[in-house]
């Protein structure tokens, strides 16, 4: 009978950390996006996780053209175009026509889109410090600093007023 054994070699340790960081990363993102959705699913039923991220982009850097919107969302615009018509028809975007241009759109978040984002916003953060706060109190710092280089790592600047600039707090 022969007995497999497991060695771990430096390079082998290397690569089981890196799969474990992995499994680990992935499954705080589930809770990510769970949380995410739940928070929009009890603001606005009827606005799919593609749209609010169209409408954060927009309370983010405010109005956009439709081709740089499809840009931001790395999408082709005429799956952006779709989604700002529905988004029109619920009211929480706006869009115009440029006069420089006669086929150039602008899109922009309408107050109630803007009302949206920020209720969404606050359900979202209510919900992860309540996680946080379960976390044991000693690991808490090394999260902070593992997941702002995490954010760092993937090109997103610390902010405290949130990952898009708009002001959470409101």
């Amino acid at each position: 009978m022969h007995i497999a054994t497991s060695v771990t070699t430096p390079s082998t340790a290397g690569h089981h950390d890196a799969d474990e960081l992995l499994d680990a990363a992935v499954a705080a993102s589930r809770v990510l996006v769970a949380a995410a959705a739940r928070s929009l699913t009890s603001v606005a039923e009827d606005v799919t996780l593609a749209q609010y991220r169209l409408l954060t982009e927009l309370a983010a850097r405010g109005p956009r053209r439709l081709n740089d919107l499809a840009g931001a969302l790395e999408v082709n615009r005429s799956t952006t175009t779709r989604m700002c018509e529905r988004l029109v028809r619920k009211g929480l975007v706006h869009r115009r026509r440029v006069r420089a241009d006669r086929r150039g759109v602008v899109v922009s978040l309408s107050s109630l889109g803007d009302g949206l984002v920020c209720e969404v916003t606050h359900r979202r953060r209510a919900e992860v410090a309540a996680t946080i706060q379960r976390m044991p109190a000693a690991q808490r710092q090394a999260a902070l600093s593992s997941l702002r280089a995490f954010a760092q790592a993937a090109g997103e600047a610390h902010r405290r007023d949130g990952p898009l600039g708009w002001d959470l707090d409101r």
